[in-house]
């Protein structure tokens, strides 16, 4: 009798592994073709994940998903991520609190009104009215002997809650905040607040001349820690193991709507770009050169690629192109 409801349960059950493991092959089969595309030549990695498992992983010329590599712009989302939970914590009180209070010390000496009115939610939206120290501002910037001086005695090219003016010394400067009102470095604050998630890590990341880490750029992580970070987003800030590592509320705060890119029209949040790709809502970090975290909320997918970091990926199409792969990824994979 037990043999027999073994087999019938078995006979069941078989039509449903006959249709999810298939998906699962056309996905692996997807990325195996990508070697042989000119328009993925920069392409490193990439690894597909659903509903918490990996179902396709990856390299390409050498490359493995286990190497660090420079995750540039796309680290802005990791800095939001301990924003919120800077807030949860009661470091800081909410995106509305003003921050000309607590980096008072680097204000210039003449400060111009509006440094007062910026607030933490301006910065995570790229909506401070700072002038703009990415792009063919960044040496300079970079160059100075205080970044967070330097970037607050930028003149103002539109009001604070304006249009987006992208740039990495809005990032910086919440990194600069968190050091303040956490007492340790944003890096020991990532350890600290993300290191429970199992799998997060952090390898190098980049200081300014005071010793405060870049906010937004420069950090080193792997393709397997960056996909564990996507996957708190993904799973509502909780960790595999049921832990609440990033406020649930914060997550929806940050990729709520706030503004929209310039460059691409994308939808701009608290360090999360949106918009639609295969037909589904997806929200996605984005670093320089095409280092891209992609969350798929309806699909419950979470898909990673790095690339060559050393060339751009927006005017050269190649931004495009890897958005047209994650639209070939979610075809193949099929519905949940």
């Amino acid at each position: 009798m037990i043999t027999r409801l073994a087999l019938a349960i078995a006979f069941l059950l078989a039509p449903l592994a006959a249709v999810a493991q298939p998906d699962d092959d056309r996905t692996t089969a997807l990325l195996e073709s990508l070697s042989s595309r000119a328009d993925l030549k920069p392409l490193k990695t990439v690894i597909v994940a659903r509903d918490g498992k990996t179902v396709a992983e990856r390299g390409y010329r050498g490359h493995t998903a286990t190497e660090s590599v420079n995750i540039k712009s796309a680290s802005k989302s990791i800095i939001s991520s301990l924003v919120g939970i800077a807030i949860e914590r009661k470091l800081l009180e909410s995106p509305e609190q003003r921050i000309a209070a607590i980096l008072e010390t680097d204000l210039p000496d003449d400060p111009d009104p509006r440094l007062n009115e910026i607030t933490v939610g301006n910065l995570l939206s790229m909506q401070a009215g700072l002038g703009r120290l990415s792009g063919p501002n960044y040496g300079r910037w970079v160059a100075s002997r205080n970044w967070v001086r330097f970037a607050l005695a930028q003149p103002f090219h539109d009001e604070p809650g304006g249009q987006m003016l992208y740039s990495t010394a809005s990032t910086h400067l919440l990194s600069a905040i968190l050091t303040k009102v956490g007492g340790k470095s944003t890096l020991a604050l990532a350890r600290e607040w993300l290191g429970p998630a199992e799998g997060f890590r952090i390898d190098a990341w980049e200081r300014d001349p005071q010793g405060i880490y870049l906010g937004g750029n420069q950090m080193a992580m792997t393709a397997r820690s960056l996909l564990v970070f996507g996957e708190l987003y993904r799973n509502g800030g909780k960790a595999a193991d049921g832990t609440q590592i990033v406020p649930a509320d914060w997550i929806a705060q940050s990729w709520q709507h706030h503004t929209n890119s310039r460059f691409s029209g994308d939808d701009y949040g608290y360090g999360w770009f949106s918009r639609q790709i295969g037909g589904e809502a997806v929200h996605f970090a984005w670093g320089y050169g095409g280092q891209m975290l992609y969350i798929v909320p309806s699909l419950a997918m979470t898909v990673v690629m790095t690339s060559d970091e050393s060339g751009p990926s927006a005017r050269t199409g190649y931004r495009d192109a890897l958005h047209g792969l994650l639209a070939d990824i979610i075809a193949a994979s099929g519905p949940i």
